[in-house]
């Protein structure tokens, strides 16, 4: 496993979806996954440090969790299977250890608001960073060829 931090949010010019990317701690691998409006919203406001008068969902969860003295220890992002990315979040409730299957867009909002470390498969970041000696335009190219392969249909439609 390979621990990585949100290193920020962009827009898919081709399907006008959000991604959220993330970076390799201490290299240069980036992971791109594709998320939906509201999620980028719930990261772009962690991210951001805003906070609202009333819980939104992933603050609810998170009272939660407190309220339970339920502790977030990590995040997964363990495989990708037809262009599907799958995760889990790993709680501790005393000495018991609960896995979870979630999607890696709550999963990495979860981790944000709780202060969790995220990892990845290094299979993962391999397949999506091959390890070739390569100059920043060519990684810059196999990352836009990428995006190029990815159908728009794949994302569904969302709306704000």
């Amino acid at each position: 496993m390979v621990r990585v931090d949100v290193s920020g949010l962009a827009i898919d010019n081709r399907s006008n979806s959000p991604v959220v990317l993330l970076k390799e701690v201490g290299g240069d691998r980036v992971l791109p996954i594709w998320i939906g409006q509201a999620e980028a919203s719930a990261i772009a406001f962690e991210l951001s440090g805003l906070n609202f008068r009333r819980p939104l969902t992933h603050d609810l969860f998170k009272s939660v969790l407190d309220a339970l003295e339920v502790k977030l220890t990590r995040m997964v992002i363990s495989e990708l299977v037809d262009q599907t990315f799958y995760a889990q979040f790993f709680l501790q409730m005393g000495k018991k250890v609960f896995k979870i299957d979630a999607r890696p867009s709550d999963s990495i909002i979860m981790a944000l608001k709780l202060k969790a470390p995220i990892f990845v498969a290094e299979e993962i970041l391999e397949t999506e960073n091959p390890s070739e000696e390569d100059n920043p335009e060519k990684k810059a190219q196999r990352l836009r060829d990428r995006l190029n392969r990815i159908n728009p249909e794949d994302f569904g439609k969302f709306n704000i």
